[in-house]
């Protein structure tokens, strides 16, 4: 067991045991927010044939060289209907948008630079070429538009139905168990009695889960009992990871790093960042295990630095396609900020736009039981150890998403 370790190696030791990755084929309609499992290409050209962008007339654009040119109607081009008739010299089709271009026009004018005189049409403005959508000027067929390990959103599930995809192979949702442990903890919405508190945790690394493209499995909190414990552990086995909030620091009542090293395999055992500094990460009886601190703050900042990085690595996720929780950036400091001694330091900042800048600024205290400081900041600093960062000082930060 690895103790006391940074963040880059807590990542590299995590991501050598990776959950399972298994895909699955499902319709387009079950595909929202899923994953590629593999690269995506096009079963068709797109556009499948020339088109047109505009409402108007398909022309010879040689026969609109003078103002108020007069040519004959010949029929029409609507999408999903018949092949239109050829255009000839001195002649024009009518046609609407995304219909075929008739053979034999290479323009188009838009129906507002008309004027229809019975079964003519008099041009009265510019006959465009660029109104003409060519075949394949989008994509090809065969070619490759959505990379592997995208996550599928509004954009990408049009363009894979648009490349004809009625079904896809994503990858399978890793199933993830949640619970937080302690004595203190009752459910929200309950009674509460003195020295307890409302269990929030769960909810907010459920939340976190399924944003990163896994099925959350949220559990009732288990009390402080090794024996209690060690059969939650044991029931959980057919999960992909188990992730615990609490029971991981030092004392005699943190049970989770007691039972993991006891029965357990612990790969490392606390981080040099603040806050969020005893996580651990190992294995029980085979299946991953993440232990979080149980201070609500610490908790989800190591998950967005630690799991979310070991999650997108699992389900080998595209780094700017895939799910993400975050975007690193570079924020100019409004106020100073406190650094920690041989730790990377966490603090939460409100990060908006200036003129061409981020700027950051801290607006509550930094005490990582303050969970309403993760609602009133939408970043992260990125302070080296040992580092202060002073009004001015551009510095790292991750800008939560």
């Amino acid at each position: 067991m690895e103790r006391g370790v940074t963040l880059h190696r807590a990542i590299e030791v995590a991501c050598a045991e990776p959950m399972t990755r298994r895909t699955e084929i499902v319709t387009l309609d079950e595909a929202r927010g899923r994953i590629l499992s593999d690269p995506l290409s096009s079963k068709v050209d797109d556009p499948h044939f020339d088109n047109s962008a505009m409402d108007g007339f398909a022309v010879k654009s040689s026969d609109c060289s003078s103002t108020e040119t007069r040519l004959e109607i010949i029929g029409t081009s609507q999408a999903g209907g018949d092949q239109p008739p050829s255009v000839g010299k001195g002649q024009a089709c009518r046609i609407m948008t995304g219909a075929p271009v008739p053979s034999g026009a290479d323009a188009i004018v838009m129906i507002e630079d008309t004027v229809i005189e019975g079964n003519h049409v008099v041009i009265t403005g510019p006959a465009r070429v660029e109104y003409i959508r060519h075949r394949a000027e989008n994509l090809a067929q065969g070619q490759e538009a959505l990379p592997k390990g995208t996550q599928l959103g509004a954009a990408e599930l049009a363009l894979a139905a648009t490349m004809g995809h009625g079904e896809i192979e994503v990858v399978a949702k890793p199933k993830i168990a949640i619970l937080s442990t302690g004595d203190e903890l009752v459910p929200a919405g309950s009674e509460i009695n003195s020295g307890q508190i409302y269990e929030s945790n769960s909810h907010a690394i459920s939340a976190l889960v399924e944003r990163m493209g896994c099925e959350a499995i949220r559990l009732e909190s288990v009390p402080d009992s090794l024996e209690e414990l060690q059969n939650t552990f044991d029931s959980l086995t057919e999960y992909d990871a188990i992730i615990t909030s609490g029971g991981v620091s030092m004392g005699d009542w943190d049970l989770v790093r007691k039972l993991m090293e006891d029965e357990g395999n612990i790969h490392f055992w606390r981080m040099k960042v603040r806050p969020g500094g005893p996580p651990l990460f190992g294995t029980w009886k085979g299946t991953p295990l993440i232990g979080l601190p149980g201070n609500p703050v610490s908790s989800q900042v190591v998950f967005h630095i630690l799991v979310a990085p070991w999650i997108q690595h699992s389900l080998q996720t595209h780094p700017e396609l895939g799910p993400s929780l975050s975007d690193k950036v570079r924020v100019r400091l409004k106020n100073p900020l406190r650094g920690a001694p041989e730790k990377l330091c966490l603090r939460r900042i409100k990060i908006s736009i200036e003129g061409n800048d981020l700027v950051a600024e801290s607006h509550t205290h930094q005490g990582s039981g303050n969970l309403h400081s993760m609602v009133a900041h939408n970043g992260l600093t990125l302070l080296p150890p040992d580092t202060a960062g002073k009004v001015g000082d551009v510095i790292d930060a991750l800008w939560l998403r």
